[in-house]
């Protein structure tokens, strides 16, 4: 994509390259015709995945023999009820500024809708990142500790510790409403998002380094928790060398869900990881992306350029996640989770024979030579 055709996280067009020039020509027109599929592929997209996965649950929960996986489902269910919701509250916004090809100005003079996208921005994101850690909490504890988890997590816990993140999150993003931090509109003109750069005043940064710190500190969390659950599969299957029919199910039921929590851990911290380290160095400096407005007059190779577009990119991956999410959970089912585990078994003993075959022919030559 040329360099007019650099856009906001969803690919729109910057409102000040509109605004030299006039957002007409065939130039304009050009880079429309290629920026207004991406938002469009993306919003289907997530529509879709998450609607799929949202159904694979309502199933999977209402299954014979599914009691022991609920909690885990519930969470499932949450996280693409939360994604389904994000892309349904954002992405209509982005597409209809684009496709007004207005700056943000003329579209919200009132600047209202600007706080409504910085506070989805701000809902949708943490709550996925929490809605993960409490999945990875759950899987450590079923593992860990199962006689403690089977008396103790029920759905009605788990139910409502889902409710209490929706709320939490909710509460929290709300707090620039009553003067304790600040959404402002992001470079290039076409989204709204947390202030980073005002560091006169002292709401703003410290609501801005706390979204960074929880969002940082879910990941830690997560992490940890998936790295507990392998180190109890491992130790659990030293110590078994003979297992019952029911054990041999647990540890399936168990390894299933443990690749799906890798999976949208793997997810959340590539989506996630580079926007918020990069929230966090402007933290510290005291800086923010408003310098960004400056970067048509900068060189191609500038140290601005390579910001900007960084910036650009972190915020497009995190985007990202509410789509990646529920392809993670459709990808990593157990009918495909079994054909990998045959495929490789398959393979494995192709290995064995081929090895036993190569054996028992070296063998006969070594009793042929010594004969």
């Amino acid at each position: 994509m040329s360099r007019q055709c650099q856009g906001g996280p969803n690919g729109t067009e910057p409102g000040a390259m509109r605004q030299r020039g006039n957002g007409t020509g065939p130039a304009a027109e050009g880079c429309g015709a290629v920026s207004v599929v991406f938002p469009l592929t993306m919003m289907i997209t997530g529509i879709v995945g998450n609607a799929l996965a949202m159904l694979l649950v309502s199933r999977s929960y209402r299954a014979k023999g599914s009691r022991r996986k609920r909690s885990f489902l519930l969470c499932i269910g949450s996280l693409a009820i939360t994604d389904l919701l994000g892309q349904l509250l954002t992405s209509p916004i982005v597409i209809s500024v684009y496709l007004a090809d207005r700056t943000w100005e003329a579209v919200d003079p009132s600047g209202h809708l600007c706080s409504f996208f910085g506070f989805s921005m701000t809902v949708f994101g943490l709550c996925p990142l929490f809605i993960a850690s409490a999945m990875a909490v759950e899987r450590t504890l079923a593992i860990r500790a199962p006689h403690w988890y089977a008396s103790h997590m029920k759905t009605r816990v788990t139910k409502t510790v889902l409710l209490g993140i929706w709320l939490a999150v909710f509460a929290f993003a709300l707090l620039p409403v009553a003067g304790l931090g600040q959404y402002t509109l992001q470079w290039p003109g076409t989204w709204c998002f947390i202030s980073t750069g005002d560091s006169q005043l002292t709401g703003s940064l410290c609501f801005a380094s706390t979204f960074t710190i929880l969002g940082l500190l879910s990941l830690v969390v997560t992490l940890a928790c998936n790295l507990a659950t392998i180190e109890a599969l491992v130790s659990r299957c030293r110590t078994k060398a003979t297992a019952s029919h029911s054990s041999k199910q647990w540890g399936r039921i168990a390894t299933e869900t443990l690749i799906q929590l890798l999976g949208i851990m793997c997810v959340l911290s590539a989506c996630w990881s580079p926007l918020l380290i990069t929230m966090l160095k402007m933290i510290f400096s005291h800086t923010s992306f408003e310098h960004c407005k400056g970067f048509l007059g900068e060189a191609q190779g500038s140290e601005l350029h390579k910001e900007c577009n960084f910036f650009l990119t972190a915020v497009r991956l995190a985007s990202l996640n509410q789509i990646l999410d529920p392809w993670v959970y459709l990808l990593l089912r157990k009918i495909l989770l079994q054909k990998f585990c045959q495929a490789a078994n398959a393979v494995s003993k192709c290995s064995n024979n081929e090895w036993k075959e190569r054996s028992i022919t070296l063998s006969e030559e070594i009793r042929r030579t010594t004969a």
